[in-house]
């Protein structure tokens, strides 16, 4: 009997040995991140589930954006929704029309006794986020803006100063024309037409893109990107067109590619471009703010956010928000958003990370790397915190459609801007009326 008894206690230590000492409470987190970027979301959920042994987050690649948004809503209404969702810029007016369905990142901090002070984060990005109330609605972990991107080889084979980019559009055009008389084939192209050439225009020259303050003061906004400027810009691009000094080169980032290969010499693209041209390019570059008109008054304001946020799902446990909370704490440390930053491209989300960046000397080592943080560091107007609106991404789709029409010379800037606008306001009265009450 005494043996059998040191056996089985034998055994209950054995098991105890083998089991884990405690129960880790796991953080699901969908994303659209592919490439080195999945490789740095893998990255900072290592770092995190290292960093502390309560929590364990599993981040796994759902597909695009659109995709991803898709299979979350199915999730949700079969009552398995992962307990965060990356989703783009472009859904967070439909995040926020939710109801019922996400969480409030700045509630989930606060139950969880972690403080959001809107003061420490660059105001750009934490302003789009924010709902009027003061209180953040999700967390922006991939951030990105406009910039321009410009070949320092071709311009100096075009006999232009490498270091000094063209600050204006008068001054873009006539870098282009040296540019193909030199014989570049593309001069000037540009990825996500409609964010860099309308909305971040809009409130890098301080102008509405719709009313509403660019839809932050409530669903019944409407566009105003058919005024005399907007037209006058989108009338300049097809003049360019016409003289083969811009060339357009296809929906979402598909002007990226030429830059990078070298065959066109500027282009207007995220600033997460970074990474991949530093790793592609054969050739000197550089980085550049947005060309703006000089006699527009209050130009140049700030560009505006691109990129994604982390949304919390409703419907979980207390000690799972706790995890949840926990990690994007973790995320805001001013190491982490820093080495962030430097690595993707994307922007350091607090003004402690930037400052940290600069301090290690990275800008000065890699020139060019501040200019999107710069943008976006300076102080927003109404007419500048950004453009948020509902069905944006038919909205976007929209404006392809009309511009494209524009480079073909199948329709006249005005017309395709009326046409935009008339069509995108049908979007946005559809979206105000399933979100009435």
């Amino acid at each position: 009997m005494k043996h059998k008894t040191l056996a089985l206690a034998a055994a209950a230590l054995a098991a105890l040995a083998s089991a884990p000492a405690y129960a880790q409470t796991e953080i699901q987190w969908w994303h659209s991140m592919t490439g080195g970027l999945n490789d740095w979301v893998v990255d900072l959920a290592n770092g995190f589930n290292a960093s502390q042994k309560d929590y364990k987050v599993v981040p796994t690649y759902k597909g695009t954006y659109d995709e991803s948004m898709t299979a979350s809503i199915a999730a949700f209404r079969a009552g398995n929704a992962p307990h965060i969702l990356q989703v783009y810029e472009v859904g967070t007016a439909t995040m926020m029309a939710a109801k019922g369905a996400v969480v409030p990142v700045g509630k989930v901090l606060a139950d969880a006794g972690y403080k959001f002070d809107p003061k420490g984060y660059i105001p750009a990005v934490v302003g789009y986020y924010t709902a009027p109330n003061g209180q953040m609605l999700s967390f922006p972990l991939n951030s990105s803006t406009t910039v321009l991107n410009y070949n320092k080889d071709a311009f100096r084979k075009a006999g232009l100063d490498p270091s000094k980019p063209p600050a204006t559009w008068p001054e873009l055009v006539s870098a282009a024309a040296k540019l193909k008389a030199s014989g570049v084939a593309c001069p000037f192209t540009t990825s996500w037409q409609g964010w860099t050439q309308l909305e971040s225009f809009s409130t890098w020259h301080n102008t509405l893109f719709a009313s509403q303050n660019n839809g932050f003061g409530g669903t019944s906004a409407r566009l105003q990107f058919n005024s005399p400027l907007h037209v006058r810009h989108i009338e300049n691009l097809s003049n360019m067109a016409k003289q083969g000094l811009f060339h357009y080169r296809g929906r979402g980032n598909k002007g990226d590619a030429p830059f990078y290969s070298g065959e066109c010499a500027m282009a207007t693209a995220s600033s997460s471009t970074y990474a991949t041209i530093k790793k592609n390019a054969k050739f000197d570059f550089g980085i550049a703010p947005l060309p703006y008109y000089p006699d527009v008054p209050g130009a140049p304001q700030n560009t505006i956010i691109g990129g994604a946020s982390l949304w919390v799902m409703a419907g979980k446990k207390p000690a799972e928000y706790k995890g949840v909370a926990a990690f994007f704490n973790y995320l805001t440390n001013p190491e982490i958003q820093a080495q962030s930053h430097q690595r993707t491209g994307y922007l350091p989300i607090t003004l402690a990370s930037f400052a940290l960046t600069e301090k290690s000397g990275f800008y000065k080592d890699n020139p060019g790397t501040d200019t999107a943080v710069n943008q976006m560091i300076r102080k927003t107007t109404d007419k500048s915190r950004g453009v948020r609106l509902g069905n944006f991404n038919q909205i976007r789709a929209i404006v392809d459609e009309e511009l494209e029409l524009v480079w073909s010379g199948k329709k006249t800037a005005k017309e395709a801007l009326d046409t935009a606008v008339k069509r995108g306001n049908e979007q946005l009265e559809r979206f105000e009326k399933a979100n009435k009450g």
